[in-house]
């Protein structure tokens, strides 16, 4: 009887630990379905219920951290993905490093999150951010650097709730909230559990001064709308909306409502009519948050179409004079990295700000700022530093230069709502002029002799001339360069042949390049002495010895390389001698002089058949240094010579 009620006993628990096993994979599945979805929200609450019965895992654990992350929960983040690192070591991948650092900058740990970011940069090392982060060797200073130009203050016509996106708008702006306009029946969103976007005015006309208005229904609708631009006419406005069709949205194949850029026109009733859908938009991937370009015709958008680097990129179109587009294309590596690239905006100097989690910064999203410069985005990164940026999301940067005022938002703790706009002044310009010093020397290959007058020039990517020098007496040049840009600097010299180096964008450190240039050919004939067109130096012998001195093999090297470069180049090596001595002994030391020189060649690989040699002792004097005359034992040197003088 016993034993059957014991085996009774195991045959319920083994039911009762199926029951609960099922459970926990059936809320698992329900769980992994909205995270799908973007559901994070509700993604959150089914994987906290599954952890609190004792079920944990790696994909778990990452998931739940992705789903804080992507919601700017950084805290709960941060503490997910450390225990993801520490129970699953093993399972860590390089991205659950990078969003675990960065969720440590979030949370002002920086030294912790430089140490996970080293992890990170380890593994992959062909990454954007792994090379930023490599080339920085204190990023953190450098923001510093940058930090204290702005003066922020709270936007006055905040709300409790989520308040973003500024644009310009005649004298006022657009913006979007999920502020609650009186509809009992809101829609929730399902990735944060937040109300809807809409697009509200404020201070752009006379119906909005200094108070907030909707704008019309044939803008907002009962999902997303959020980022937008207008022309400076007014008359047309660019703007973000969830997929919707025909009044009713449309997911794609993982259940995800997709963003869209519409078009909207100005009617003539002062609202806002004829509303498209830009034709590169997809049920696929998302387009959103636009911003123009100072001459109108180019329209920059965040997005993840095909092509993308990171989990959004920036890219850019054009707009045609009879309103259609071009091809988008995506401004780059240096722009773009394997993270979010987002909410891009170009002032009238033509400066790109857009937010970043992928450059090196302090948290979040940081707003950053480059240079385009005839539509060339490999400029200078700048990280805008504080109060601008915070260890939270800080996006949707807005600015005049006119007027040196802008507007932006964050999700940092002091604000009122779960996103505020913040207005600034801008106290110190951003400087994006970067200036290289570029200086050295042009010498002859073989010879190592500078070239006096030699020609330096600079040439853009486009092969533009840009600037040019010449060298000095002394061989030198120096050059100021744009290091926003890359640049050839080009050395040239008549008889010889040009030679560039390319310089790329760089953080402006002073560089040197020496230029060697090799001649185009040897412009002599029989009888000219090498050594001259080389412009040897003397090759001078110990007294009373015919042993190659150390000083000497330099000079024969460059004869040695001029007849490897010129096969068919053959040489008489003459000796000579000063005065001094007897003139049968002088004769003697000269012919073993030259010898000894025609042996060192030999030596070092030149073929005996292309040499010769010959003394002359004191003979062929060049001065009045005779016998009998005195002479200082500088002008008796120049006696002392050895002549390579060429033969074929």
């Amino acid at each position: 009887m016993a034993l059957k009620k014991y085996f009774l006993l195991v045959l319920l628990t083994l039911i009762f630990g199926s029951v609960v096993t099922f459970a926990q994979e059936r809320l698992l599945n329900k769980g992994n379905e909205k995270y799908e979805e973007y559901s994070f929200s509700p993604a959150i609450d089914i994987y906290k219920k599954v952890l609190d019965k004792g079920f944990v895992s790696a994909d778990l654990l990452r998931k739940l951290g992705n789903s804080y992350y992507y919601n700017s929960e950084y805290k709960e983040a941060g503490e997910t993905f450390g225990r993801l690192v520490k129970e699953f070591q093993s399972e860590v991948t390089a991205e659950d490093y990078f969003k675990y650092a960065q969720t440590l900058k979030s949370l002002a740990e920086y030294e912790r999150a430089n140490e996970i970011m080293f992890k990170f940069s380890e593994i992959t090392s062909n990454d954007v951010r792994a090379k930023q982060f490599k080339s920085a060797s204190d990023y953190i200073a450098d923001i510093k650097k940058n930090s204290g130009r702005y003066q922020l203050k709270p936007f006055e016509y905040n709300s409790p709730y989520s308040d973003f996106a500024p644009s310009f708008y005649k004298e006022g702006l657009i913006f979007s909230s999920d502020r609650d306009t009186g509809n009992f029946a809101r829609y929730r969103h399902t990735w944060n559990a937040k109300d809807f976007l809409d697009l509200y005015k404020v201070n752009a006309d006379s119906t909005s001064k200094n108070k907030v208005l909707k704008l019309d229904e044939y803008v907002n609708t009962r999902l997303h709308e959020s980022t937008s631009i207008t022309t400076k006419d007014g008359e047309t406005m660019y703007f973000t909306r969830n997929n919707l069709v025909a009044g009713k949205y449309k997911k794609d194949d993982k259940g995800i409502i997709r963003l869209k850029i519409f078009r909207a026109t100005m009617m003539d009733d002062g609202l806002w009519g004829e509303v498209e859908e830009l034709p590169f938009n997809s049920d696929s991937y998302s387009v959103a948050h636009p911003a123009l370009s100072p001459d109108e015709k180019t329209l920059y958008f965040a997005s993840d179409m095909p092509g993308t680097l990171g989990a959004s990129d920036i890219f850019m179109v054009e707009i045609n004079k009879d309103r259609t587009f071009g091809t988008p294309v995506n401004l780059g590596s240096n722009i773009n990295t394997e993270a979010r690239e987002t909410f891009p905006f170009v002032t009238e100097e033509a400066i790109l700000y857009f937010s970043s989690d992928g450059h090196p910064g302090l948290g979040g999203l940081d707003v950053f700022a480059t240079k385009i410069k005839r539509k060339d985005f490999n400029g200078n990164i700048m990280n805008v530093g504080e109060p601008v940026n915070s260890v939270k999301d800080d996006f949707t940067f807005i600015f005049k230069e006119e007027t040196r005022k802008g507007y932006m938002a964050s999700n940092r703790e002091e604000g009122m709502g779960y996103d505020d706009i913040y207005a600034f002044i801008e106290k110190e310009p951003l400087v994006f002029d970067c200036i290289q010093q570029v200086t050295g020397t042009v010498r002859d290959k073989i010879s190592n002799q500078v070239l006096v007058g030699a020609t330096v020039k600079v040439l853009n990517e486009e092969n533009e001339e840009i600037l040019s020098t010449i060298t000095d007496s002394e061989g030198t040049y120096s050059l100021v360069l744009d290091c926003n840009q890359g640049n050839f600097v080009r050395a040239l010299m008549e008889g010889y042949t040009p030679h560039e180096e390319y310089i790329g964008v760089s953080d402006g450190k002073p560089k040197i390049i020496d230029f060697y240039l090799e001649r185009d050919r040897i412009t002599a004939g029989y009888g000219d002495d090498l050594a001259k067109l080389l412009q040897l130096s003397t090759i001078y012998f110990d007294f009373d010895k015919y042993n190659i001195r150390k000083d000497s093999e330099v000079e024969i090297e460059k004869v040695i390389a001029a007849m490897e470069k010129y096969p068919s180049l053959r040489l008489k090596v003459n000796s000579h001698t000063d005065s001094r001595g007897p003139a049968a002994y002088n004769l003697w030391l000269s012919k073993k002089r030259a010898e000894s020189t025609v042996n060192y060649m030999i030596n070092k690989g030149i073929s005996s058949d292309r040499l010769a040699s010959e003394g002359y002792g004191e003979s062929r004097l060049l001065n009045e240094c005779e016998d009998g005359v005195s002479c200082s034992s500088v002008k008796h040197e120049l006696n002392r010579r050895s002549e390579f003088i060429i033969l074929e």
